[in-house]
């Protein structure tokens, strides 16, 4: 931005000052606020920074001032490879040991009890939100440009990109197993947004599963109480509205594929007349506290 300002003939630190923070969020959660988030605050010189620092200051309990507004975009780079490639590893993980008949869920559970040295991640159908499916994507660009090659970033994307296409996979087979071919199932995908409690679809997977399922010949629904209707978005034009969350709307359909773990899908009498439910989410079996569900359960 600083070159095109200073086309006007105004200069910085003389005429305005200039200065980057980073968003930091996570919608949905309860336990952070923007006071009490640490903003991180970068200048494209000492005054800027220092205006910056005064300014959200007054606001909020913690400020980090960097050396730099390329230090302060940076970090939100990091932070936001740091969960992609995580989030790629497990996912990756997740196909391994579904292979090998193991619970990814509870291996994650098991080593979530170490007080040290780890951090759980979660698999899921794909990754969704504005920022980690793309700005990850703006360093392995810029990187090239360097003669560098962001290896852990381009293969993270590629691991995290491919999960539509396997959970779809799933569903076919599950339905194979009961005799059933996905052309002509009606197949039930929950959740349209990109991840629990949140009215935020942005790149979420559970567009490109639903785009999927309907090429493949599934006659389609979707339920989320935050989206009564599809939207168009850069990539898909579904015109699809959300069918109720009832038990008799969940029973009505070949397969419920969890995409999305909203609570309002984790009430245990939704469930007693489903067929077959494809669970993304891990969020079927723990609403039955160690009994079987009603349903036959296929994790994906």
């Amino acid at each position: 931005m600083l070159p095109l300002l200073q086309k006007s003939g105004l200069r910085c630190p003389e005429d305005f000052l200039l200065a980057f923070y980073p968003e930091r969020e996570d919608p949905g959660r309860k336990d952070f606020t923007t006071r009490s988030i640490p903003k991180v605050v970068g200048g494209v010189n000492a005054p800027s920074t220092e205006a910056a620092v005064a300014l959200y200051t007054a606001g909020l309990d913690q400020v980090v001032a960097v050396s730099s507004s390329r230090v302060a975009e940076s970090s939100k780079l990091l932070e936001n490879v740091f969960r992609s490639v995580n989030i790629a590893l497990v996912n990756e993980l997740k196909v391994i040991l579904d292979r090998m008949g193991i619970d990814i869920w509870e291996v994650i559970a098991a080593a979530a009890t170490k007080p040290f040295g780890f951090m759980p991640f979660y698999p899921g159908p794909g990754l969704g939100g504005h920022c980690i499916p793309l700005d990850p994507f703006y360093l392995s660009w810029k990187a090239a440009e360097h003669g560098e090659w962001a290896r852990f970033i381009e293969l993270a994307g590629e691991i995290n990109t491919r999960m539509p296409r396997y959970v779809v996979d799933k569903v076919m087979h599950a339905l194979n197993e009961d005799g059933k071919s996905l052309k002509g199932s009606r197949v039930l995908v929950l959740g349209l947004a990109y991840k629990a409690n949140v009215d935020d679809d942005r790149e979420s997977p559970s567009y490109e599963i639903l785009e999927l399922l309907k090429e493949l010949g599934a006659r389609v629904d979707y339920c989320d109480p935050f989206f009564p209707a599809t939207h168009r978005t850069r990539k898909y034009d579904l015109g699809l509205k959300s069918v109720p969350c009832t038990a008799e709307a969940f029973g009505a359909h070949d397969a419920v594929v969890v995409s999305t773990a909203h609570d309002a899908f984790k009430h245990p009498g939704l469930w007693g007349g489903v067929k077959l439910a494809v669970d993304t989410r891990n969020l079927v079996a723990p609403l039955f506290a160690g009994r079987s569900p009603p349903c036959r359960l296929v994790k994906a």
